[in-house]
């Protein structure tokens, strides 16, 4: 059996939720499913390195069969080994590899080149990436509204201001219409600058939700500029606010526009094993379900 030796093409950061692919390869794996590799495919993988948006759901159709895709992952090879997710020995992007969208099926596996076609839950994939542009601008909208905090220069998010959220993340988890953010607010974050004393998430939360009704009202359109088609082209998330444009790495996926979409947050400070924590609550959903 052939492994690839260039990364696979990928049609999601388009927003593509089928393609028309070709199989490169079937393999085997101990749990008892197939790892199935593809020429182009449009299904989301959960990244090891950064693993806050899940896989896509959906299945393959090949020659009149549905097979369930039941897990999706960033994959490596040298050319003779496979390895997936966290079992890759190098870096994504490693020169001399290939990086490949891993689609995990039970039962009988497709045949090498094999034509099939890949279908996404398209509902599940617009809920999620509500989700992942909320977390995006509830991000900005925290940074701007905790920068008077700053105490020395620190480096700046793609508006200008203070980059609390790049400086103080400890977890970031997306799902559907939502995510979660948890910082930390301890001694390596005072040392950088911050003051986090007497800090009142309500009237934060309060300033985070005047900026977030703001931007969602301008219903500004939302891009993926990429580098290329491949798994590791680099890819960077791209809304034009209003008089200013916010362009961030980012591998997920996202909807067309903030046309309809109602972004807020809640805000609390909590204690992890000695250590101030403060967790964001994102809610990113059409505005008719808001109320």
């Amino acid at each position: 059996m052939t492994l690839p030796t260039t990364d696979t093409r990928v049609t999601y950061p388009q927003g593509a939720v089928g393609s028309a692919s070709r199989v490169l390869h079937v393999e085997p794996r101990e749990d008892g499913r197939h790892a199935v590799l593809l020429d182009t495919t449009a299904f989301h993988p959960v990244d090891p390195a950064w693993p806050d948006q899940g896989a896509d759901r959906g299945d393959l159709q090949v020659a009149g069969r549905s097979l369930p895709v039941t897990d999706c992952v960033v994959g490596a090879t040298d050319g003779t080994t496979l390895y997936l997710g966290a079992e890759s020995p190098v870096r994504k992007g490693t020169e001399g590899w290939a990086f490949v969208v891993v689609h995990l099926v039970e039962g009988d596996a497709p045949s090498e080149g094999d034509d099939v076609v890949v279908r996404v839950d398209a509902a599940h994939r617009a809920a999620v990436s509500a989700g992942h542009t909320g977390c995006h601008l509830a991000s900005l909208a925290l940074n701007r509204a905790l920068a008077a905090r700053w105490r020395k220069d620190a480096a700046a998010d793609a508006l200008g201001a203070p980059n609390f959220d790049a400086l103080a993340i400890d977890t970031t988890v997306i799902g559907e219409f939502g995510s979660v953010d948890t910082y930390r607010l301890g001694r390596s974050l005072r040392r950088k600058g911050f003051g986090g004393e007497d800090l009142d998430t309500g009237a934060t939360a309060d300033a985070v939700n005047a900026t977030l009704a703001a931007w969602t009202a301008t219903g500004a359109s939302i891009g993926i500029a990429a580098d290329g088609p491949g798994l590791t082209d680099r890819r960077r998330w791209v809304c034009d606010l209003p008089g200013e444009r916010a362009e961030i790495p980012c591998g997920g996926t996202h909807p067309a526009s903030l046309a309809g979409l109602d972004v807020s947050v809640r805000l609390e400070v909590a204690d992890a094993d000695g250590t101030p924590v403060m967790v964001m609550r994102t809610r990113a959903v059409p505005r008719t379900a808001a109320a």
